[in-house]
């Protein structure tokens, strides 16, 4: 089964008006006349319109995603984003159940799988994070934190929601710390998620798009790229600068 890599670029809370319409210049000034994989860039909230504009400017094919969504419609949610804003600024993806987000933030499974549904619901793919802290690695836990945390959006959503989905597989030990899972590690692990989705349906385990997280750098993103289960990154810091992004987009070939 062939599936088309995605590289999507997170950029957490970093960049200015003046930093992202210079990092977008040199992303476009180099940017692939045939990319192999879809590109896809999640500025923070503020810049969402602006950076849509910067690349449509730009005539280059990268979509726009955001970096995470509210569960609930429209209503009095002080400070919140609705999924039916992201998709009217301009959004394709959102990011949900980001590791940051569980961990600093005290997002539970529930409320990740409930972001998952909003984000359909309004059309946007979500790209829905899992993966395991440095503790519950040792203790021999990967694939009971991994289950539980696609479980929640399996059982709210149904497996069909999944045809429309991406899935990310981000090991918190390897998020920022220079650390990354070897190909081998990042492999078992995507394979056991698509095992996981294909015990409820194999054709959409077979096309689903399951990205790697975790200190993805142009160095080694060849290496785990080439992975059967591997089908592409969710990019930190190296999305940040315009020569390892493009770089990690050409490794991404399929």
């Amino acid at each position: 089964m062939s599936r088309t890599s995605i590289v999507a670029g997170n950029w957490k809370m970093h960049g200015s008006r003046a930093e992202n319409a210079s990092l977008i210049e040199a992303i476009a000034a180099q940017f692939p006349s045939t990319p192999q994989a879809e590109c896809v860039v999640c500025p923070p909230f503020v810049y969402l319109q602006e950076v849509a504009r910067l690349v449509r400017d730009a005539e280059i094919p990268v979509a726009l995603g955001a970096q995470d969504v509210c569960a609930e419609g429209q209503g009095a949610y002080t400070g919140e984003v609705s999924a039916a804003m992201l998709k009217d600024v301009g959004c394709g993806y959102v990011i949900v159940g980001h590791s940051e987000r569980r961990m600093g933030y005290g997002e539970d499974d529930p409320l990740v799988a409930r972001k998952f549904a909003a984000a359909q619901a309004k059309g946007l793919i979500p790209i829905l994070c899992v993966g395991e802290q440095l503790s519950e690695r040792e203790a021999g836990r990967t694939h009971e934190v991994v289950s539980r945390q696609l479980d929640a959006a399996l059982e709210l959503c149904g497996v069909e929601a999944f045809a429309r989905a991406v899935v990310a597989y981000e090991p918190c030990w390897a998020i920022g710390t220079g650390h990354n899972a070897t190909p081998e590690q990042a492999e078992e692990v995507h394979r056991f998620i698509r095992g996981r989705i294909g015990a409820r349906n194999a054709k959409i385990a077979a096309e689903a798009r399951i990205l790697y997280g975790g200190s993805v750098k142009a160095g080694n993103a060849g290496e785990l790229f080439t992975q059967p289960d591997v089908d592409g990154g969710l990019i930190g810091g190296a999305s940040l600068k315009a020569d390892e992004f493009l770089a990690i987009l050409a490794a991404a070939r399929r």
